[in-house]
């Protein structure tokens, strides 16, 4: 099968390559996956350019300890070990396994693989994964958000915002969505109910306040977001400008929690977990219409460097996804 590997720290196009390595044998409790769909996340875009340099240690000191890239996907069961129940060869499914970047993968039937809806295409479930993950233990359990709370999602029109700004909805919040004027029209149509242009309006000085800020952009200080936020309110940091190439994101969120030390609002940090029942409960809202994938653009396995260099450049609109 091809796959995605890279063994050293640069520019995508110029460390990431395809290569031919031997397809899986799915163990006993596996599942075998054939990938039609994956999609890039900031965090394959960090681990190919080796930053922050701060993560090294963990990420590999000289070079990468693991070659292998990729989290999301989405597919068709090929093959299933003799004690798997819940899927068989033919399921279109969707999950998220390390090494997705590839033409198979094998995943173990209790983790976080479910059947994709008939609804969805490849396309748009192998979008859901890490973001919407992130979008939903964020504001769920990070968060605590309850029916009726007022919830504002900085950053709302890339990967992870376009689906916090559709699970809060979901989750009963009333939503305002920052982001720029390219992507008002969209913000709106996936639920928000105000829509704020941070270039003509500066959001920390509406007089409106929140229980619940999802700060995924990362670019205001907590001093200013604390104006809009109520005595009990809880920030949730996502993500951070990624400049500083000691720090990345990690200097907004140490600046964060640091600021926040003796103010009555909680600014909290989290990693996304894959798990089987949140991936069931994504599949549950996408099944109903609740959820949605926004794609920014589609490229293939080969294109994967410009795919990974596209998501460096800038602010995608939505999910960048890779077909296989």
């Amino acid at each position: 099968m091809k796959a995605a590997v890279r063994e050293r720290y640069g520019p995508p196009e110029a460390v990431v390559e395809l290569r031919e390595l031997e397809t899986p044998t799915p163990g006993d409790d596996e599942v075998l996956v054939r990938v039609r769909a994956t999609s890039v996340n900031i965090a394959e875009w960090y681990a190919v350019t080796g930053r922050p340099w701060l993560a090294r240690p963990t990420m590999g000191l000289r070079r990468p300890k693991e070659t292998r890239l990729g989290v999301d996907y989405a597919g068709i069961v090929d093959a299933v070990g003799k004690d798997v129940t819940q899927f068989r060869p033919g399921d279109e499914v969707f999950g998220g396994r390390s090494g997705a970047f590839a033409e198979y993968v094998a995943a173990k039937e209790d983790r976080a693989i479910v059947h994709k809806p008939a609804s969805v295409t490849f396309e748009q479930a192998g979008a859901v994964g890490t973001a919407a993950l992130t979008a939903l233990q964020g504001l769920r359990d990070q968060g605590g958000i309850e029916q009726g709370q007022s919830v504002l999602i900085h950053g709302a029109s890339g990967g992870v915002g376009t689906f916090a700004v559709q699970i809060a909805k979901a989750l009963g919040g009333t939503v305002t969505a920052v982001c720029s004027a390219p992507n008002v029209e969209i913000a709106r149509s996936l639920g928000a109910d105000r829509v704020v242009d941070y270039a003509q309006e500066d959001w920390t000085r509406s007089g409106e306040r929140y229980h619940l800020v999802l700060d995924i952009a990362g670019t205001r200080p907590f001093s200013h977001v604390r104006r809009v936020l109520e005595r009990d309110a809880t920030v949730v940091v996502v993500g951070g400008p990624r400049a500083n190439r000691l720090l990345g994101p990690l200097a907004h969120l140490a600046g964060s929690r640091l600021a926040a030390f003796r103010a009555s609002q909680k600014v909290a940090f989290f990693l996304a977990k894959f798990g089987k029942e949140d991936m069931e409960t994504l599949r549950g809202l996408l099944a109903d219409g609740a959820l949605t994938s926004v794609v920014d653009s589609v490229y293939p396995l080969d294109d994967l460097g410009k795919a990974l260099r596209h998501m460096g450049e800038g602010h995608p609109r939505g999910k960048i996804v890779v077909t296989t």
